[in-house]
């Protein structure tokens, strides 16, 4: 069944009034189950889950994976079997949507972790403990609830923009409950096989797993008298090195440097295949040719000019050309610039994500409607909750960011007006196109509080995030 829609005109000439009866009286189905103890504990269980995923991968590529849709069908398929046995009812389709919510929002909520706090920690040495990190993610999240109260108000309810993301998810769900359930099972138990599979390739290529399973379950260092455990190689070149190494075979060179201190090594990782895919050809396409360009061709010519070269840590040690020292050394520097550089670039020849998001919010009000005309009153939040919440959260926020990470007050003060209106940016474009410029726009924050301070890097990283 196709999703309901206003029409273009419709939009343009009712008043918020008339688009607010219109969806209550053709959409709004308040008889049925929404936010139940069920959906939140089983979108708790999906963004814990899923969140400790996108967090990995994050990690290792520094890339954001969403998921919204992938807990929707997980959502539906554990219900629709838990349903067949008897032993419950089947979600709702707005359980389910409750659900796939509150996933997507423990999915987000590790974006921090992966880029300033993560900055932070390398930059500083310092490792916050983790109640500081969890206490101002809440807040900070809590301040981006409150905000998003009056956007939520004119950017659906009044300007019904697409938020193509959320449009796809409203389509699979209600492709799944009105009539295409097979379908939707197909796609979950292709979920499982694909994640059975994956999980046997990564336990047997796994040093732990396998020690684990040889050494401490089937006990075969005892029995078999194995003293390591055999597991497959993720870097299929090992192989081949070890064999060279016995046999003198070539051992491969680029302008005299192993390639295995360049950091060449094929190998084969279920979660960036995972990643991969996701990503799309363009942009896995632009990685591997930035890869190839720093590696192959950029990092043998400055280790040969010496401008990448071992040397002694502080502690005396000797730290070897690896593909770790190559990006200290080097390719941090031309490859951030780039990423800096080309972000904002596309930010800016973008000028409708600015100036349609606060002609938005700038638009000249309807006049008022009259008194009890407000047919959602009893349905949406309260905006004063945002009015009060807001500067209340701000105050806290303000403070553990002064105290938890050292950012003077006056900088995490004023750093909060302009994230307000990053944040109007960033809703305008995901309500658009679903690309959330967070990367850049973080990068305004750090221009700025940056050309204040210029010695506390807690005051650049922090407000970024």
């Amino acid at each position: 069944m196709a999703l309901q829609n206003l029409t273009d005109e419709q939009i343009q000439t009712w008043t918020r009034e008339q688009k607010d009866k219109w969806w209550f009286e053709n959409i709004y189905r308040g008889d049925m189950p929404q936010l139940t103890l069920r959906s939140a504990v089983t979108g708790f269980g999906l963004g814990w889950i899923l969140a400790a995923t996108a967090l990995y991968i994050g990690g290792k590529t520094g890339i954001s994976i969403g998921v919204g849709l992938t807990s929707v069908i997980l959502a539906f398929a554990i219900f629709r079997i838990l349903a067949k046995s008897g032993m419950i009812a089947d979600f709702t389709i707005l359980e389910n949507n409750c659900t796939q919510s509150i996933a997507t929002a423990a999915g987000y909520m590790i974006t921090p972790m992966i880029s300033s706090l993560a900055a932070y920690m390398l930059v500083t040495g310092i490792i916050p403990p983790w109640w500081q990190i969890m206490t101002w993610n809440i807040v900070i999240s809590i301040i981006g609830v409150l905000v998003a109260f009056p956007m939520k108000r004119r950017f659906i309810n009044e300007d019904q923009l697409p938020f193509p993301e959320g449009r796809a998810c409203g389509v699979v769900l209600d492709a799944l409950y009105t009539g295409q359930a097979a379908a939707g099972m197909f796609k979950a138990k292709l979920l499982a096989v694909t994640g059975i599979a994956t999980a046997a390739y990564q336990t047997i290529s796994s040093d732990g797993w396998m020690k684990l399973i040889q050494f401490k379950i089937l006990r075969l260092d005892k029995w078999a008298g194995m003293t390591e455990p055999w597991y497959f190689h993720e870097t299929f070149d090992v192989y081949y090195y070890t064999a060279a190494a016995k046999y003198s075979w070539w051992m491969p060179k680029i302008l005299g440097t192993d390639i295995r201190q360049l950091g060449l090594r094929l190998t084969l990782d279920a979660a960036m295949l995972g990643v991969g895919g996701l990503m799309g050809i363009r942009v896995a396409t632009s990685c591997i040719l930035g890869a190839f360009i720093n590696f192959v061709v950029l990092a043998p010519i400055m280790i040969q000019r010496g401008e990448i070269r071992e040397y002694l840590n502080p502690a005396g040690q000797l730290v070897k050309i690896s593909r770790a020292e190559i990006v200290n050394q080097w390719s941090l520097w031309w490859g951030v610039t780039m990423m800096v550089v080309g972000a904002m670039i596309s930010l800016f020849a973008k000028p409708e994500l600015f100036t349609n998001a606060f002609k938005a919010l700038t638009k000249k009000k309807e006049a008022a409607a009259p008194a009890g005309t407000d047919v959602l009153k009893d349905i949406e939040l309260p905006l004063w909750m945002s009015f009060v919440g807001v500067p209340i959260f701000s105050a806290i926020g303000i403070y553990i960011t002064h105290v938890f990470f050292g950012v003077p007050w006056l900088l995490a003060g004023i750093s909060l007006p302009l994230i307000f209106v990053l944040t109007v940016i960033c809703t305008n474009s995901m309500a658009l196109t679903s690309w959330t410029p967070t990367g850049s726009l973080s990068k305004i924050t750090q221009f700025t509080m940056g050309a204040i301070d210029r010695t506390n890097p807690a005051s650049n990283l922090i407000p970024a995030a």
